[in-house]
């Protein structure tokens, strides 16, 4: 559910390109005109106004996004105009080019998105970078990551409600055997959690946690420094609930010694029309105080200002 607010009714592409074309007239760009549109126009609507805006003018808009605005506002709404596709497979990219196994990006496309959500991202990854995602993760990622990963990326998910109860106990042994004999790599391991549907995986989780007593993660942080039962921990939260996986994204984006601001701008432009209400719910309950007043205390300026936006503000 989103929280944004739009106009009623929406002015037209053409408007709207008009509006933005004079923001970048003059001497300074006009950010405040910038937010004010980009910031409250539903993703079709935005998908008009870049194309209206390249049949008027004769450029793609975020060249000139690009060249008039900067740092963390920049990269903000370049992110925000880009279709939900497209951004995916832009973050993807940054992910496989400067390689790092903390690096949970490529965790959330694969496991957050829906499968035709991630399927549509693998296209706009080749179309936009003449290779596949598979490809460049395989080339790129090293050892259990590479095995790990580039079948959490290919893998076409079922979504549907059905499960097998028996298959769900008998993959919950496996788990646990594996987990014991600290083998998190094992095939086994990797087939059960980039192959079996969401729902599937949840019941493996919960026989889990009846059968052995502790929930899956309590004992994959056997050695809370690896990195790769970390990255086993984040799909499973993913899978678990991702509402609650990207809260605490964005509050280790927050509460850390420097803002992340990359992480706070991919969570927010990528959940802003999607699960927003309930990342803030979620923001509330955990932290007792609103998602905004964090951003707002945190962040400065035109970004600010177009965070808040994304986020509802009330006076944004």
């Amino acid at each position: 559910m989103s929280t944004l607010t739009f106009p009623s009714p929406l002015p037209s592409p053409s408007e709207d390109c008009e509006q933005l074309h004079k923001a970048f007239e003059g001497w300074g760009t006009n950010e405040g005109l910038i937010i004010s549109v980009l910031a409250h126009r539903p993703a079709a609507h935005r998908r008009e106004i870049r194309r209206t805006y390249a049949e008027i003018y004769g450029e793609d808009l975020l060249k000139p996004l690009d060249k008039e605005l900067t740092r963390d506002f920049e990269r903000a709404v370049l992110l925000w105009v880009l279709d939900a596709a497209e951004r995916d497979a832009v973050l993807a990219n940054e992910v496989v080019r400067k390689w790092s196994p903390g690096n949970r990006v490529l965790i959330e496309i694969a496991v957050v998105r829906k499968t035709e959500e991630l399927l549509a991202a693998k296209r706009a990854y080749q179309a936009r970078f003449k290779r596949c995602l598979e490809e460049d993760v395989a080339a790129h990622a090293r050892d259990e990551y590479r095995k790990l990963l580039v079948p959490l990326v290919s893998t076409y998910r079922y979504e549907g409600a059905e499960v097998d109860m028996s298959l769900s106990k008998s993959e919950a042994k496996i788990l646990h055997q594996k987990i014991k004999d600290n083998d998190c790599s094992n095939e086994e391991v990797i087939r059960i959690l980039t192959t079996r549907s969401k729902a599937q995986l949840l019941a493996t989780f919960n026989d889990y946690h009846n059968e052995f007593g502790n929930p899956i993660n309590k004992d994959l942080k056997a050695d809370p420094k690896n990195e790769f039962l970390s990255a086993l921990r984040a799909i499973i939260r993913c899978i678990i609930c991702p509402e609650r996986y990207l809260e605490k994204v964005i509050r280790l984006a927050i509460c850390k010694t420097g803002t992340d601001e990359g992480a706070l701008s991919r969570i927010i432009t990528t959940r802003a029309e999607v699960d927003m209400k309930q990342i803030k719910d979620l923001y509330y309950k955990r932290n007792s105080v609103a998602l905004d007043s964090a951003v707002k205390k945190d962040t400065s300026g035109d970004f600010e200002d177009f965070l808040l936006a994304l986020i509802g503000h009330e006076e944004a």
